[in-house]
């Protein structure tokens, strides 16, 4: 009920409130509409999987351009849900000089050498350094053998000597091809309704449906949120068969501590369905930060990168779904 009654006090505040044109980006965190039209031309630039929407006309930003309402990405994988991953957290991570890194002891398997040390790739190539007319040792062999070329070694005898021999190919499958034995018996002048007539017709072998990895996948869209003056994310799933999801199954894909605090379920403000959305109420200081961070190395701000910092932040509160937010920024 709060926070319902708080998106009408800040819809009706944001209606009779003009936009500004003067850029509060590097004091506030904040982008006027030109600064997040020009963030997300970039976007697109970088990612052509983002792209612009028009929207519905009856809601679309006179503060916009027509054709520029909101920024949209779809079929984004989710493979794993927030709990699979706080359970690799939790049981498969291990606390080093304050850092968590994985846990290459594999609960007590010697998997990784002796002592749980990691070898070194060079070291296991070099254990295959002997050459193939060497005696066997005691313990497992390598698990990468490096060869130098194996084509020489056919051609001298040597390991590779063995090739099969692929000349005759193409010989061997015209045999055994069924169409092509239909059509010698029938003297080679058959058509082809009277070669599948004879039993020669071709098999066709569906792919099982158990061997297709379905997952869960999102649209994610960006619009400017008139109030705050930032970017707001909005996301709308799909389950592996394509069904929308219902709002608690997109919850599922939150970390727990955001969940009905800055997650919220909304009207999306150009489609109108409701979609769950992650409120913008701390983006400017989170982009604040980051702009003190940058004066501070001697780094011009630039509002043009304003969406590709917002999605890395956004990254922290959706794990699981994996858009592309890994774009080292450049300068």
């Amino acid at each position: 009920m709060i926070h319902r009654l708080g998106d009408t006090y800040r819809s009706v505040v944001s209606a009779f409130t003009s936009t500004g044109k003067e850029s509060r980006f590097v004091q506030d965190g904040m982008l006027i509409p030109e600064e997040f039209v020009e963030a997300g031309d970039q976007l697109c630039f970088k990612f052509p999987t983002w792209r612009w929407e028009a929207g519905e006309p009856s809601r679309r930003a006179s503060y916009l351009p027509p054709e520029k309402q909101y920024l949209i990405t779809r079929n984004v994988p989710c493979r794993d849900r927030v709990r699979a991953l706080d359970y690799v957290l939790d049981h498969k991570t291990r606390t080093e000089d304050d850092w968590l890194v994985p846990d290459t002891l594999g609960g007590g398997d010697d998997s990784g050498g002796a002592g749980g040390q990691l070898r070194d790739i060079d070291d296991l190539a070099g254990d295959g350094v002997a050459g193939p007319s060497a005696a066997p040792a005691e313990e497992p062999g390598p698990i990468i053998v490096a060869q130098d070329d194996f084509l020489d070694l056919a051609e001298g005898g040597g390991v590779g000597s063995g090739l099969p021999d692929f000349s005759d190919l193409d010989a061997q499958l015209a045999e055994e091809d069924p169409a092509a034995q239909s059509a010698a018996a029938g003297g080679g002048g058959g058509t082809a309704s009277s070669t599948a007539a004879g039993g020669g017709a071709y098999l066709v072998a569906d792919a099982p449906e158990e061997n297709v990895v379905r997952t869960r996948t999102y649209d994610l869209s960006i619009t400017y949120d008139k109030y705050y003056q930032t970017p707001r994310l909005w996301l709308f799933g799909y389950d592996e068969n394509g069904r929308p999801l219902k709002p608690e199954q997109v919850y599922e894909d939150v970390l727990s501590e955001y969940v009905e605090k800055t997650v919220t379920v909304d009207p999306h403000p150009v489609t109108g369905t409701p979609t769950v959305s992650i409120h913008p109420c701390k983006h400017s200081l989170v982009m604040k930060k980051v702009v003190q961070d940058w004066i501070e190395q001697g780094i011009t701000p630039r509002h043009d990168l304003a969406i590709f910092v917002f999605l890395k932040f956004i990254s922290g509160i959706v794990p699981t779904i994996n858009y592309d937010f890994t774009m080292d920024i450049e300068f």
